[in-house]
């Protein structure tokens, strides 16, 4: 179902060069494919097409940007089994994740499509005293100019999406970098993108490794970056000059699960298997803690490892898997030594642990020390640790007491505990009754402390690529 090869996309349009970069079947090990492998020349002239190419985007009418967008919208439809079947390949998402992140991908095209043509200003009352007497202001958001993207591997669509649908909705031309591991979404993103009147230059998909990137991040021509990934995103900050810059940095997410919560346990567990375990918990919202009041505690987890336990893993191109493997070996050793390195500490295995290859079981542990990697860091694979908490006081410092702060979830029927949660949690968001995994399109996602900066979500996204403009009146 996969192409022989696929070209970039430089300018718009599709190049097909000598040098192949090796896609590889995330579950066999095995090369599935193979794209275009672009050099620094073709990054340079990426940027400077980007740059000629601003004025004919900022012209390029909401009602055409609107138009482009509902036809990616159409052709994602047209397309989505392909989508999912190269995701499924590239990631080694399960299928049916897969098909969900295509169906969040046409939801995001459909947002910005939406959003395209009400990008509005306003009035403002100028007349605050005698001497501003006869004034009227007005504001209007222009596009920022060319912007760059940087892309992680684990939502190879619905990441890529989150940047180059609100790029399009504001007229601004953009040079997008993909994980250099899972191409091939942005690519076929490209390819109908080629499809469409955006004016030329406008986009170029490349997939760069990170080195050669280098200057998406330093080059003045670009006016924003907006990069997803891990910790460096604070160094490319620091190395990217006066333009504006957007980082979604991960997260160690906790869930507290309060003492209300005895009489719904199946639900709340259903839900946190899916949050901790979906796609083997490669996501910056996985949830990673698990903090649950002593009165529920313990059956708490008894269910956990009875469902956990439970989940099928394996060939990630079945309906009937849910736990595939990790991006690769050296990712799953890594957590490995963390599991062990856990132990060591006094923490406890409760289900799971094993590896083989780039599987590693969905693990549960708990009693694990407070300085441990699985409580400090980021996990980003199948793993969640248990503790336990006498008041939401205490709860509230538990989730507190870390680096990170993208999203928590909290499953409370107490509406002060809901109301202390999100005033107290330092995080970008808070989930209620949900696990902190939970992401709609349209809302403002984005995170506090080492998590990043900015905020993602299309009208979110448009806000950081335009300017505003102000225009005063004076009455003569």
């Amino acid at each position: 179902m996969l192409e022989k090869s696929y070209p970039y996309y430089l300018a718009n349009k599709a190049v097909k060069a000598r040098a192949k970069l090796d896609v590889i079947d995330k579950y066999t090990g095995k090369v599935a494919t193979r794209v275009a492998l672009p050099d620094a020349d073709a990054l340079e002239k990426a940027i400077a097409a980007a740059t000629a190419a601003a004025g004919a985007m900022k012209a390029f009418r909401p009602w055409q940007r609107q138009a482009v967008l509902e036809h990616c919208v159409a052709r994602f439809r047209e397309r989505k089994d392909e989508l999912a079947y190269a995701l499924c390949v590239e990631a080694g998402k399960p299928i049916n994740d897969a098909h969900g992140e295509v169906t969040r991908l046409i939801e995001t095209f459909k947002i910005a499509a939406e959003e395209a043509v009400r990008i509005n200003g306003e009035t403002i009352n100028l007349e605050i005293s005698e001497r501003a007497n006869g004034y009227q202001g007005f504001t209007r958001k222009v596009p920022l100019g060319p912007v760059a993207f940087i892309t992680p591997f684990n939502f190879p669509l619905n990441l890529v999406a989150h940047k180059v649908a609100p790029a399009i909705a504001a007229g601004c031309p953009f040079v997008l970098k993909p994980s250099e591991r899972t191409p091939l979404g942005a690519l076929i993103i490209g390819e109908i993108l080629a499809e469409t009147d955006l004016p030329k230059g406008a986009f170029s998909v490349l997939p760069l490794d990170g080195k050669a990137a280098a200057p998406l991040v330093t080059d003045p021509r670009l006016k924003l970056l907006s990069f997803t990934g891990g910790l460096i995103g604070w160094d490319l900050k620091a190395q990217a000059g006066h333009k504006k810059v957007t980082l979604e940095l991960g997260g160690n997410a906790a869930c507290i699960i309060d003492a209300d919560q005895g009489d719904r346990l199946d639900a709340v567990v259903d839900r946190l298997v899916f949050g901790a375990f979906y796609q083997s918990g490669q996501s910056c919202i996985s949830v990673q803690r698990i903090v649950a009041h002593d009165d529920v505690y313990d059956a708490l987890k008894r269910k956990l490892v009875a469902k956990v336990a439970a989940l099928k893993a394996g060939d990630p191109k079945k309906k009937s898997t849910f736990l595939g493997p990790m991006i690769d070996e050296a990712a799953a050793q890594r957590l490995e030594s963390w599991i062990a390195e856990a132990k060591k500490g006094g923490a406890r295995l409760l289900c799971g642990g094993g590896r083989k290859g780039s599987m590693l079981e969905a693990t549960l542990m708990d009693k694990v020390p407070r300085d441990a990697k699985l409580q400090r860091m980021e996990a980003f694979g199948p793993v969640a640790i248990l503790e336990r908490f006498m008041t939401f006081d205490e709860a509230v410092r538990i989730v507190n007491d870390s680096d990170f702060g993208l999203q928590a979830g909290v499953f409370t029927n107490d509406l002060r505990h809901a109301m202390l949660a999100w005033d107290a949690l330092e995080q970008g968001g808070v989930i209620v009754n949900d696990v902190p995994s939970f992401r709609v399109d349209n809302m403002p996602y984005g995170g506090a402390k080492s998590s990043g900066i900015g905020r993602e979500g299309v009208r979110y996204a448009i806000e950081d690529m335009s300017e505003l403009r102000l225009l005063v009146m004076r009455d003569v």
